[in-house]
């Protein structure tokens, strides 16, 4: 498998001749070494993408199209080691893995349909109040852009950016984590074996002080979509400010379920479980804040403390396990500390809680219950699997709790009430609500959120046009 820096269409090592170790999160041991990027190799592949962009923007968007469809194609054929190879590096269950390749696939296919509508969508007339004039709107690509992608979801965040930028008629960059490359190198080579022109796509793997802040700062660089934490995600804003680049942030989550004493108990179980416990809850929109109608809140708790204790976590190969290991020995200590910093504040252990011995990143599923609004449990985002717990006596209550977070990415309904859900939904100051559903992404549907989660939207048609920019001509008509 490729371990080099993918740069105007060819596989070569870093400049500095540097590499750097990838770890599997469950055994600790090393899958590969990867190049390591830096300045100068970033400036090689925007020089690359530069050259390549009048070109690749002029060109029709049926023939992008057959491009995006060759990827999807690609990545189909090889479903089974793409599997695998993310649940390797990242940790998470096969089955897990599974998901993200089929919302790959989607992806690309998705925007290769959008490409091909912009064919016919181009030049659109746009009424005028003066007849002694004409109009027109046209679309046209933002310019090299610069994609920077976490490692909570390798594949499936690039999908979500590499798609869109090129149906747009962008030249990209991207920057994969340092923790999670190789399913994006994989991912590399199907582009490469796609026949994209040359220096439309590029790839620089390395660390976000060499490589991502280099791809901000670059002067060619004309967008900028990064998705990760929200402190670097400020300093990538302030950084592109310099010379204005289009930014896209796609940053933290503190989301929060909503549960209602009328919902079905069984399906609630599932929505909650799943929100916090899928991909050990390494996700933005980790619904990690759990809201219950007093009412039904401890017969809720103890079913729910069954249902965590039965999560079987370990071998994320193994078709048997559910929850694999943290994807980093960062975030494995990170959340560690969360944990003891609940429990030394004497907050309300339900389960988990423990240090789970042997080898790889595993954290113990962990409930507190009755946790203070003021905690930094119940406000900050640990990103790992720790849910936390309070209740609530009214409705309006609940959306207050609910609201009360610097973030406003996404949440869970959980009612029979549809009704009750259509206003909750209508009042909660979020992107994205799940009614009674598991947290189903759909490339139709925008992805992003408001306050400090996000700027700009992900997928659907924002997806396409966060990488292109409005142009409208307008003519005299001759007298």
């Amino acid at each position: 498998m490729a371990q080099q820096l993918y740069i105007d269409g060819t596989w070569r090592d870093a400049l500095s001749g540097c590499t750097q170790a990838v770890i599997n999160p469950a055994t600790e041991a090393i899958l590969a070494h990867v190049a390591c990027g830096a300045a100068a190799d970033v400036e090689l592949a925007v020089t690359a993408a530069a050259a390549a962009q009048t070109a690749w923007g002029s060109s029709s968007g049926t023939d992008r199209a057959a491009f995006l469809r060759a990827i999807a194609r690609g990545v189909e054929a090889n479903q089974r080691p793409l599997a695998q190879l993310q649940t390797a590096n990242n940790g998470k269950p096969l089955g897990e893995s599974r998901i993200d390749i089929a919302d790959v696939i989607a992806t690309f296919d998705y925007y290769a349909a959008l490409a091909e509508q912009l064919d016919y969508s181009q030049d659109q007339p746009v009424a005028l109040p003066d007849l002694a004039f004409t109009a027109s709107l046209r679309r046209e690509p933002c310019g090299v852009a610069a994609l920077i992608v976490p490692w909570n979801f390798p594949m499936v965040t690039s999908a979500w950016k590499i798609a869109p930028a090129l149906a747009a008629g962008c030249c990209v960059v991207l920057k994969p984590s340092e923790i999670t490359p190789l399913p994006e190198l994989a991912l590399a080579e199907i582009i490469d074996r796609a026949r994209l022109p040359r220096g439309v796509f590029n790839l620089v793997t390395g660390s976000g002080q060499e490589v991502g802040a280099a791809l901000t700062a670059h002067p060619a660089v004309r967008k900028v979509s990064f998705t990760g934490s929200t402190v670097v995600g400020q300093s990538v804003m302030k950084t592109a400010a310099d010379d204005l680049k289009r930014v896209s942030l796609e940053l933290g989550g503190k989301s929060a379920a909503l549960l209602f004493a009328d919902a079905d108990m069984e399906l609630a179980l599932d929505i909650v479980c799943g929100g916090i416990f899928f991909n050990a809850g390494q996700m933005c929109s980790a619904t990690s804040r759990l809201l219950i109608e007093r009412s039904v809140a401890a017969q809720f708790i103890s079913r729910l403390k069954q249902r965590v204790e039965a999560i079987c976590v370990g071998d994320p190969l193994d078709d048997k396990t559910h929850m694999g290991p943290l994807s980093s020995h960062q975030q494995y200590l990170k959340v560690q500390q969360y944990i003891r910093q609940g429990i030394d504040a004497g907050l309300t252990l339900v389960t988990g809680g423990e240090r789970m011995s042997g080898q790889g990143y595993f954290v113990t599923p962990t409930v507190f219950a009755d946790v203070p609004c003021d905690s930094p449990l119940w406000r900050e985002e640990i990103f790992g699997p720790v849910l936390c717990i309070n209740s609530f006596d009214t409705e309006a209550q609940a959306v207050t709790l609910a609201n009360q977070s610097e973030y406003g990415l996404v949440a869970a309904v959980l009612t029979t009430d549809l009704q009750r859900a259509k206003r909750v939904s209508s009042a909660l100051e979020v992107g994205l609500v799940w009614v009674n559903s598991a947290q189903i992404i759909f490339p139709q549907t925008a992805w992003g959120g408001m306050k400090k989660s996000s700027i700009g939207r992900e997928l659907g048609p924002w997806g396409l046009q966060a990488f292109q920019e409005i142009k409208h001509v307008v003519t005299a008509v001759p007298h």
